[in-house]
């Protein structure tokens, strides 16, 4: 009798259906990455090996400066950007993520203008009104424009790539961390800035929930079961953007309760209180003012960032700059206490998000088993000691790095998102942080008042249907204008956009019914539909698409350019290596002439010497030259003399025995 059992199968014959039924798809899964896309600075992170890792950049650091800057040659991005600035500052930029998804006439970002050595103006291009703001540089001799998303896209490409380089294989998958308080349009401009990058973003979370997450399953969710929940509460203060949030983790999930905080506040404003009063004794002391200088003012404003973060470890720090402004050399001293003096109020500031954090999650203080402190800024120990203070007295949770918690569990939702992590049970359950509502023009409410459908810190994704009316008889057309906000009249809220149904039947005041949907999904992103009740006349509104923000040929042209940037950028680098490679090779050539001078006749060693002093003149000359050919020319033409000279032996050749002899 045969047995039942199937014949083997050779290895590689009629297998795979069995592997993958057992093991899966034979096919390792593409890790995705996270990134905490920060105002000054950011930080990628990948799960590989069972962990979290934080990835280093070329130079080593696990942070990269958010910084943009173009010269007559090149773009550069990160450390490199950031140490030309004194020279360039007009061309180097920094801070975009406090003009991403926002308006040229907001108030917040014309008073950050008087700040910036950069140009910022609305944009020109604009067919829609859309009051947009651009960044103006000059690159390669031209004038540029540059939306906020170009700028934060540039960022991303740089993180995509130290990924990269770690991992050894290209990189789709992210999941981007954006602050909690941020609004639909800002939300919509970070994922469009990840497309402009080419990534595929998976989610857009909350920064501070995703610092929740790192804090959470660095615990490895130790003590935490379905029943009893620990309430967390996220203090994340970074260098432009401040979260308060409070999350409840089970075993589990991880549900956000409440958020709240200020889109405009961070270590760059207490940066800015540094340089007014440092502003301030220059014009008293030296009677000067650098008010029109924007080196001198880069330059001063980079010295207070170091200053202020040598007060979190030492009670007295001084800066000095040399030359400064019209030969002037600056020298000064400034205490923690008069730090803290200068940004009490914003300190004080802090606590305000705080306790409206902890009233909408209808929270005592005594509720809060854990605060944990993300963001640089929250190493400076007045805000310690004033959230400390807040909370009775209770200890702050400072095990995690504030400076990676946000990618760390960033990376570990990407991991889950993509299929290489285990913790599929894990539920993560965010919430929306403004209110969302519809302007209403239609009937039984007061007129320009918002009808809210979403009240802020209800649970995502979610869906809210609601029925309005006609405001007056005969009403041919109804207009659904979208707000998001806390305040009763539609017109003091943050518009989103707007759309028409047309060609309504002739019937008296609130005869006609409308649907109308709110629909939000898990990245936050709202769609908001209308539909005339018992007939076909709807219309829709994803907001992302027409609230003022970027189009899809707009970002399909922006992904061409930053194609266009990313080809520059390779062949700057080939540019750097050939000449690199002939510096290099002439260095080489005077060693071997100090080595090797008793063997070669005068004649031979002046042919030599000659042959460098030209080419080295080139170099001197032709130090910004863009064409690799050229430098390879010159090394070749050096070559050829060492050649000669050397009886047809490469200088390679001629040093290797030289080191023998020795």
């Amino acid at each position: 009798m045969k047995s039942s059992r199937s014949t083997p199968t050779k290895r590689g014959e009629g297998s795979e259906s069995w592997w993958k039924t057992r093991f899966g798809s034979r096919e390792q899964k593409q890790p995705g990455i996270g990134i905490d896309l920060g105002t000054t600075y950011s930080c990628v992170a990948v799960w590989q090996h069972g962990r979290v890792e934080i990835i280093t950049n070329n130079l080593g650091n696990r942070t990269t400066p958010s910084w943009v800057a173009f010269t007559q040659t090149h773009r550069l991005i990160g450390e490199a950007a950031m140490n030309q600035a004194p020279m360039n500052s007009a061309n180097t930029i920094y801070d975009a993520k406090r003009l991403i998804g926002r308006k040229f006439s907001d108030q917040t970002v014309q008073d950050d203008m008087k700040h910036w050595p950069f140009k910022v103006i609305a944009d020109p291009n604009d067919t829609t009104n859309s009051n947009n703001p651009v960044i103006a540089v000059s690159y390669k001799d031209e004038e540029k424009l540059f939306s906020p998303e170009e700028i934060s896209s540039m960022i991303l490409v740089k993180m995509k790539e130290i990924a990269e380089t770690y991992l050894g294989k290209e990189v789709k998958d992210a999941v981007v961390t954006v602050p909690a308080y941020f609004n639909d349009a800002q939300r919509k401009a970070t994922k469009d800035a990840g497309v402009i990058a080419g990534l595929n973003v998976l989610r857009i979370i909350n920064e501070p929930t995703a610092a929740a997450i790192a804090y959470g399953l660095d615990k490895e969710l130790t003590g935490y079961n379905n029943k009893v929940a620990k309430n967390i509460l996220v203090f994340d203060l970074g260098g432009g953007t401040f979260d308060v949030s409070l999350v409840s983790v089970r075993k589990d999930a991880f549900e956000v309760k409440a958020v709240s905080g200020d889109t405009h506040l961070g270590g760059g404003d207490f940066d800015t209180r540094l340089v007014g009063y440092f502003l301030a004794e220059i014009e008293r002391k030296h009677k000067k003012k650098l008010g029109d200088n924007p080196r001198a003012l880069g330059r001063l404003r980079a010295a207070c960032e170091r200053a202020k973060r040598n007060l979190s470890s030492t009670t007295e720090t001084s800066i000095e700059i040399d030359g400064l402004f019209d030969g002037m050399d600056f020298c000064s001293t400034i205490t923690r206490a008069r730090f803290e003096k200068l940004n009490h109020d914003l300190f004080e500031k802090c606590l305000e998000p705080v306790d409206k954090c902890l009233i909408d999650a209808k929270m005592m203080k005594t509720d809060v088993h854990d605060i944990v402190l993300v963001g640089g800024s929250t190493r400076i120990p007045k805000v310690q000691q004033l959230l400390q203070d807040f909370f009775n007295g209770k200890e702050l949770c400072t095990n995690i790095n504030p400076d990676e918690a946000v990618a760390y569990g960033a990376a570990s939702h990407a991991a889950i998102l993509a299929g290489v992590r285990d913790y599929k049970d894990i539920v993560l359950v965010d919430v929306t942080p403004l209110s969302l509502g519809v302007e209403s023009f239609v009937g039984y409410v007061l007129v320009e008042s918002m009808v809210v459908f979403v009240p802020r810190n209800t649970t995502i994704p979610t869906k809210v249907h609601k029925t309005l009316f006609t405001a007056y008889d005969n009403q041919e057309e109804v207009t659904f204008g979208v707000f998001e906000g806390e305040r009763l009249i539609a017109k003091e809220n943050h518009f989103l956009g707007k759309f028409t149904l047309y060609n309504l039947p002739p019937r008296p005041k609130c005869e006609c019914k409308f649907d109308v949907c709110f629909n939000i999904d898990a990245n936050g992103i709202l769609t908001v539909s209308a539909k005339l009740v018992g007939t076909n006349n709807k219309d829709q509104i994803t907001i992302t698409e027409h609230s003022g923000r970027l189009t899809k040929d707009e970002i399909d042209r922006m992904v061409k350019e930053g194609e266009m940037y990313k080809a520059q950028d390779k062949e700057f680098k080939k540019v750097i290596e050939a000449k690199t490679a002939l510096e290099n090779y002439i260095d080489e050539v005077i060693m071997m002439l100090r080595r090797c001078r008793d063997e070669i006749s005068e004649d031979e060693t002046k042919l030599i010497e000659d042959a460098i002093e030209r080419i080295t003149g080139w170099l001197d000359w032709n130090h910004m030259c863009g064409d690799v050919l050229l430098f390879e020319e010159k090394k070749a033409e050096l070559q050829s003399v060492c050649d000669y000279v050397l009886g047809k032996k490469s200088l390679k050749t001629k040093v290797i025995e030289l080191n023998n002899v020795d």
